[in-house]
C-alpha cells in the first residue's frame, strides 16, 4: 500500500488534472501565506513599537525597532493582510473543489477500466476472485477514495509544493531559524514512516476482514433457502455475528493508531516550533533581532510544519481506499489468479475415429494445459469432424472444462494446439443470464435480435411457451435452474445459426435437467451435427454419452488405458 501509486496517473487521466491544478493552487496558497504573514507582522510591529518604545532606552533597544513602518502605513498593511487571507481562502477552497470533483472522475475512470478489463478477459481470469470481493472492491472500496482525494491529496500536494518554499523563506529571512528547522524537520517524516508501517498492517487486516464479511453475508443470502430447509440458519447468523465483531475490533484498532499518530505528529511539530520560538524570543530580548522579522518568522514557521503533519493525519483516512486500489489495479493489469488444483491427466479415445480425408472442424493436437507449474491436462490429441457429435468424458477435475477454455481462448496452451475451422458457439456450466428480457438473454451480443429465431431455438428445448418479453431479474432470477440452463443452451444455438458457426461446444448441458429435457438437448446437439457443425459436449450423464457418435475419455494417468473394441488394441 503506497501513499501514492504512479499507476493512478496512468490509468485515470483525471488524476493528472487534480495534481496539476492542485500544485498550481498550492503555489498560489503558499505565496498568499507568506504575504499574509509579512503584512500582519509589519502591522503588529507598526502598532507595538510606538506603544512600548518608552519601556526601553533607544540605545538598549538594539535592532528591535529596525525596519518598522510608521503607524500611518497601517491601512494599506491591513488591506494587504486581508487580501492575502482572501486569496489563501479561495485557493484552499479551489484545491478542495478540484480534489472532490477529481475524486468523482477518478473513481468513474478506475471503475470503468476495471469493468472493461473484466469484460475483455476470460472467465478463468477472475474465477479465483469471489463475486462478493469484486462487489466490495468496485463499490465500497473505490468509494473510499473520496477520503484519499478530498483529504490526503491536497495535503500531499502542499507537502511537496509548499514546504520547500516556506523552508526557503525562513532560511532567507533568518539563517539560524532556518538551520534549526532543517535539523528538527526530519523528525516528523521519521515518525510518519514508523506510523505508516503500523497503519498499513492494521488497515490491511481490516480491509481483508471486510471482504470476508461481505463474502460470508453473500453466501448466507444465496444459500438461505437451503439453510432454512436444514434448519441451519441460526448457525450462519452466529457466523455473521462473529465476522462483524471481528471487523468492529479491527476498525477500533485502526482508529486507535490514527489517534495516537495524530498526537505524536502534533507533539513533534509543537516541540519543533517551540525550539525556534525560544531562539527568536531570546534574541529579541537581547535586542539582536528586529521585531517585525521575528513576528514574520514565527507566523510562517507553523505553516512549515502544517502540511507534513496534516498529510500524516489524512493518510489514515485514505488507507482503505488505497488498499482497495491495489485490488483494482490488479484487476486492470490482469494479474493471474491462483493456480488451480486439478490433477495431471492422461487421455484415451474410444469409438469410431474420423476419416483421414475429412477436414476437422475442431482439432486438438498434443494439447497440454498448465496452471503455474501444475499440469492440468495433456497431452490430448483428437479431432471432431464437421457433422460429428463427440462427447468428452472423464472424472471431475480431469481437465475437461480446461480443454474447452483453451479452445475458446480463455486459457493459453502450454504445448500443442487447439484450433477450430470457423466461428464457435458455446454454452458453459453456468447459465450466465443477465437482467433483461428473455429475448435479450437468448440473443445476447446480437446487434439485431431475431425474435423468430429466438422462438425457434427455445421451442427446440421445450421453452416455446415462455414469452420473449418476459423480464428476468439479476442473474436470471425468475426461471428455474433447469429453465435457466436450457436458455443458455438456446443462446448457443441462436449464435450457431446467426453466425453459421462451424463448432458448437456445450459444457455439462444437462446437469440440472430431467430425462425429458435432457432428451431435447441430445436432439438439439444431433441437429447441430446434421447441419454440418462439429459438436463437442462435456458431460457425465450416461444418456448423453451414449447418444454421441464418439467418446473422448480423459482418464487419470494411473488408470489402465481403455480398450478400443474396433481395433483390438490399447490406446
Amino acid at each position: 500500500m503506497k501513499p501514492f501509486d504512479p499507476r493512478l496517473l496512468r490509468v485515470a487521466g483525471a488524476a493528472r488534472s487534480v495534481f496539476a491544478l492542485g500544485a498550481l493552487l498550492g503555489v498560489v496558497r503558499t505565496v498568499a501565506i507568506i504575504a499574509w504573514s509579512w503584512f500582519l507582522a509589519q502591522a503588529i510591529a507598526a502598532v507595538a513599537i510606538p506603544v512600548f518604545e518608552g519601556l526601553w532606552d533607544t540605545a538598549g533597544a538594539g535592532r528591535v525597532a529596525e525596519g518598522v513602518f510608521a503607524p500611518s502605513s497601517l491601512p494599506w498593511l491591513a488591506a494587504g493582510a486581508l487580501a492575502s487571507a482572501v486569496v489563501r481562502a479561495l485557493s484552499t477552497w479551489g484545491m478542495d473543489v478540484v480534489a472532490a470533483r477529481g475524486a468523482v472522475k477518478v473513481k468513474a475512470q478506475l471503475r470503468a477500466a476495471a469493468l472493461d478489463a473484466l469484460d475483455g478477459r476470460s472467465p478463468e481470469a477472475t474465477s479465483a476472485m469471489p463475486d462478493a470481493k469484486l462487489a466490495t472492491v468496485l463499490g465500497r472500496g473505490l468509494d473510499a477514495l473520496d477520503g484519499y482525494f478530498s483529504g490526503y491529496v491536497p495535503q500531499l500536494i502542499l507537502a511537496v509544493v509548499a514546504t520547500p518554499i516556506l523552508v526557503a523563506t525562513v532560511l532567507f529571512s533568518d539563517l539560524l531559524s532556518g538551520v534549526t528547522v532543517l535539523i528538527v524537520f526530519p523528525v516528523i517524516p521519521l515518525f510518519m514512516v514508523l506510523i505508516g508501517l503500523a497503519t498499513q498492517s492494521v488497515q490491511g487486516k481490516q480491509w481483508d476482514q471486510l471482504q470476508r464479511l461481505s463474502a460470508s453475508f453473500l453466501d448466507v443470502v444465496e444459500g438461505l433457502p437451503t439453510l432454512k430447509i436444514f434448519r441451519r440458519e441460526k448457525r450462519q447468523a452466529a457466523r455473521i455475528t462473529a465476522e462483524t465483531e471481528e471487523y468492529r475490533s479491527r476498525t477500533m484498532k485502526v482508529l486507535r493508531v490514527t489517534f495516537l499518530s495524530g498526537f505524536v505528529l502534533d507533539l513533534a511539530g509543537t516541540f519543533s516550533i517551540a525550539l525556534v520560538a525560544v531562539t527568536v524570543g531570546t534574541r529579541l530580548v537581547a535586542g539582536e533581532f528586529p521585531l517585525s522579522l521575528g513576528l514574520f518568522v514565527l507566523l510562517v514557521l507553523p505553516e512549515v510544519f502544517v502540511p507534513i503533519r496534516q498529510v500524516g493525519a489524512a493518510f489514515h483516512d485514505s488507507t482503505e481506499g488505497l488498499a482497495a486500489s491495489e485490488d483494482v489495479f490488479a484487476l486492470i493489469e490482469g494479474e493471474d489468479p491462483a493456480a488451480g488444483a486439478e490433477a495431471p491427466v492422461a487421455h484415451t479415445v474410444t469409438g469410431r475415429a474420423p476419416s483421414a480425408e475429412t477436414t476437422p472442424g475442431l482439432s486438438i493436437g498434443n494439447l497440454e494445459i498448465r496452471r503455474g507449474e501444475r499440469l492440468v491436462a495433456g497431452p490430448v490429441d483428437f479431432d471432431v469432424a464437421p457433422g460429428e457429435f463427440v462427447a468428452l468424458a472423464g472424472p471431475s477435475g480431469a481437465g475437461k472444462s480446461s480443454i474447452l477454455a483453451v479452445i475458446l481462448g480463455f486459457l493459453p496452451a502450454a504445448a500443442g494446439s487447439a484450433t477450430a475451422s470457423g466461428p464457435i458457439a458455446w454454452a458453459g456450466q453456468q447459465p450466465g443470464l443477465v437482467q433483461g428480457s428473455l429475448l435479450d438473454n437468448v440473443a445476447l451480443g446480437s446487434e439485431a435480435p431475431d425474435a423468430a429465431l429466438a422462438r425457434d431455438v427455445l421451442a427446440r428445448l421445450g421453452l416455446g411457451d415462455l414469452p420473449l418479453d418476459k423480464e428476468l431479474g439479476a442473474l436470471g432470477s425468475g426461471l428455474s435452474g433447469g429453465q435457466a440452463q436450457r436458455v443458455s443452451i438456446a443462446r448457443a444455438l441462436y449464435r450457431a445459426t446467426e453466425v453459421d458457426a462451424d463448432v458448437v461446444l456445450l459444457d455439462e448441458p444437462s446437469s440440472a435437467l430431467d430425462t425429458g429435457s435432457e432428451n431435447l438437448v441430445i436432439e438439439a446437439a444431433r441437429a447441430e451435427a446434421r447441419a454440418g457443425r462439429a459438436v463437442l459436449v462435456v458431460s457425465h450423464r450416461p444418456a448423453l454419452l451414449a447418444a454421441a457418435d464418439r467418446l473422448v475419455e480423459i482418464l487419470p494417468p494411473t488408470a489402465e488405458p481403455a480398450l478400443d473394441s474396433e481395433r483390438g488394441m490399447r490406446l
